[in-house]
């Protein structure tokens, strides 16, 4: 391991352009499941097409908030980790352009990132669907009603969270950004992703075209992963850390 990550030192210090791509194995060690893990995952005991797909929030927004009311208690409580703080010590120094992230926890911000691109969105606001008045995470729950709905304190609304559904189109101007960054990349660090959710999993195959490189550092394989300059497999706090530590 101490090999590869003098190795992925090596390449972020000789690259011009760095970009990291994260998903939801960067979270995990904040106590945020990963979506796909047997037992463990968010999808593992639900079908997320019944619960958190537009047409179920607009069909039967009660059966909606179910699910994610209690997701967003959970999340609120969450802190960044060693590897949110690593990218954002990457960042500080100059090594690091910026993140684009598939994660919706708002954490990378917490953890001191300035240039992030959330092109799932992100719980930290929502919004009513009538009169687009918006709502801090803190404030959601206050607005629900008895049926378990969140409506806006306004207009008697529904409140929609920030975040993409499925069935929703990314917001274009998340996507361009993540577009511009990714071709631009001369490295592109895949964090803790499978690489496998389109659109976002096509990013680093923009990288490559453009002329780039790749580095992965998650568990399990990706369809990158013979693209890859190298593969860290282990710890994504215990990489990044290291990684920091071979940066001097």
């Amino acid at each position: 391991m101490e090999r590869q990550v003098a190795t992925l030192a090596e390449l972020i210090e000789g690259s011009a352009c760095t970009v990291a791509l994260t998903g939801a194995g960067i979270s995990v060690p904040s106590g945020i499941p990963d979506f796909r893990t047997p037992g463990t995952g968010l999808w593992a005991d639900v079908d997320p097409m019944e619960v958190a797909h537009i047409d179920v929030f607009e069909r039967d927004p009660a059966r909606f908030w179910s699910y994610y009311r209690p997701r967003f208690q959970t999340l609120g409580d969450k802190r960044p980790n060693r590897a949110h703080e690593a990218l954002a010590e990457l960042e500080r120094r100059g090594l690091l352009e910026g993140v684009i992230t598939q994660n919706i926890d708002r954490l990378h911000r917490a953890g001191g990132s300035e240039n992030v691109v959330e092109v799932h969105g992100s719980i930290e606001t929502s919004s009513c669907r009538r009169c687009a008045t918006s709502f801090e995470l803190e404030q959601v729950e206050g607005l629900f009603d008895e049926r378990g709905v969140a409506v806006c304190s306004s207009c008697g609304g529904a409140v929609k969270p920030d975040v993409v559904l499925f069935g929703e189109l990314l917001p274009e101007s998340a996507v361009a950004r993540g577009r511009d960054l990714a071709e631009r990349a001369e490295l592109m660090v895949c964090i803790g992703s499978s690489l496998i959710v389109h659109p976002v999993a096509g990013l680093p195959q923009l990288t490559l075209e453009h002329g780039g490189r790749l580095a992965i550092v998650t568990k399990g394989a990706t369809p990158y992963d013979d693209d890859a300059e190298l593969k860290l497999g282990g710890e994504v706090e215990d990489e990044l850390t290291a990684l920091l530590a071979a940066l001097g």
